[in-house]
């Protein structure tokens, strides 16, 4: 039987962890229980209490006439009424609170206004250097700072006595109290902004770690691609057979290609931020990725377009966890694509060794001369054109293409080692080494 509206309202709330006590309690309310705290206060203040031979103040004349009850009960009353102000309009509750600080201090017999009296200005302070603009903020802390002064200053013209000393207190309570708003503001706003950062970081990883992907499955099908549609070019017309065969090559090796492209787009649409549903786990809605148990099936494609790879394993194969299986599955790919576009060599030895227990050494080389220029046999002219633009096959000190710097990248990502340069007697050597964590979860 399906739950009705208030079960399932009643269940949500009880899986929902209520707020802390003092942070259900608004600004307002806290303005009101602070201006009520300071009326019991200042009560007390002019009672004798238990142990004590006399009040700590002796009560003025007004206080106990109707006149001072009447200003207290008007002071009282336009403190709520700010208080209740205080979420929605700021300015105009710190306004009522002030006046209601004023009008309360005059039937005590005070001096000055006493810091009892500007608890509630003090929340409102607060609560506006937290939450308003600091122009705002900083005009709300001269109005009371002028309140308190000119309060003064009325008294002095009077020619009353003044009390200065705890005027000043009640002023850097103001202040700290405006501090300390200020501080939880640009907390907050630190907090967003890096929280802002972190979220710009992790969509620019992914979009790096999505070009990466794509590049490791695009550029080696589109490099096979590419041979073998100019060796059927050059043989459509003396050898048909071969160049059937060659336009099979392509017609696989780009259903391929097209497969993974859409797998990868459609992951992408599902893990959108604005699809229903919870959000996945790590790794999870991506394209099933290949690992070194497919580098025979690698080979036959490479081999296909011209270049034989030997594939040597050295030790005993076992499972490996999947980051680790991924990324030496696309280095190996890389390297054999810069083989067959780059080094001019007809074959390659792919090495996996896995002797050392907590690490996978795996090492691509071949002895071809290079990039060279080779004769276009279209008949035009026979004009000569460079090969492929030799950016991927460098020495590891100084990589300036997208495939070593990828490849590099992969490894350091995986704490391991990278190393790729020419070899001492021709051909080019690329090798990592990757260590295995300890206890890893395995494919």
């Amino acid at each position: 039987m399906p739950r009705t509206r208030a079960a399932l309202y009643d269940h949500r709330m009880s899986v929902t962890p209520s707020a802390p006590f003092l942070r259900r309690v608004t600004p307002d309310g806290w303005a009101a229980i602070a201006w009520l705290a300071g009326m019991v206060f200042t009560a007390l203040l002019r009672i004798r209490l238990p142990g004590q031979d006399e009040a700590d103040v002796m009560p003025g004349v007004v206080i106990v006439r109707w006149d001072g009850l009447l200003m207290l009960f008007l002071a009282t009353a336009l403190a709520l009424r700010g208080s209740a102000l205080l979420t929605s309009r700021p300015a105009a509750a710190l306004r009522y609170l002030l006046v209601a600080a004023v009008l309360g201090s005059n039937p005590l017999g005070v001096m000055a206004i006493p810091a009892a009296q500007y608890l509630a200005v003090d929340v409102a302070l607060y609560a506006i250097a937290a939450a308003r603009p600091p122009r705002e903020a900083g005009r709300a802390l001269l109005l009371s700072l002028g309140v308190l002064f000119g309060h003064l200053a009325v008294r002095l013209l009077a020619g009353w006595s003044v009390a200065t000393t705890s005027a000043l207190a009640v002023a850097l309570t103001a202040v700290v109290a405006w501090l300390l708003g200020r501080s939880e503001q640009q907390s907050r706003v630190h907090a967003e902004r890096t929280r802002a950062q972190s979220a710009a970081q992790a969509v620019t990883s992914e979009r790096l770690r999505i070009a990466r992907e794509m590049h490791d499955s695009v550029a080696h099908s589109i490099g096979i691609v590419a041979l073998q549609a100019g060796a059927a070019r050059r043989v459509i017309e003396t050898q048909p057979e071969q160049a059937r065969q060659a336009l099979g090559e392509i017609e696989t090796a780009s259903r391929e290609t097209l497969a993974g492209l859409r797998r990868m787009l459609g992951a992408l649409r599902t893990d959108e931020p604005g699809d229903p549903g919870t959000r996945p786990a790590e790794g999870a809605g991506l394209p099933e990725m290949p690992g070194l148990a497919v580098l025979d099936r690698l080979a036959e494609v490479t081999a296909a377009a011209g270049v034989r790879v030997a594939v040597r394993r050295v030790g005993e194969p076992r499972p490996l966890p999947q980051d680790i299986d991924l990324s030496a599955f696309r280095l190996v790919q890389e390297s054999v694509t810069n083989v067959v576009r780059h080094s001019g060599a007809d074959s390659c030895t792919v090495t996996v060794d896995q002797q050392d227990p907590g690490a996978l050494v795996v090492t691509v080389e071949d002895h071809g001369p290079g990039p060279r220029r080779e004769r276009d046999r279209d008949g035009d002219g026979g004009r000569d054109r460079a090969h492929d633009q030799d950016r991927d096959r460098v020495p590891s000190g100084g990589g300036s293409g997208y495939g070593l710097v990828g490849m590099r990248e992969r490894v350091t990502l995986l704490h391991g080692e990278f190393t790729a340069g020419p070899r001492p007697g021709g051909g080019f050597r690329v090798t990592a080494r990757l260590p295995l964590p300890a206890g890893a979860v395995t494919r």
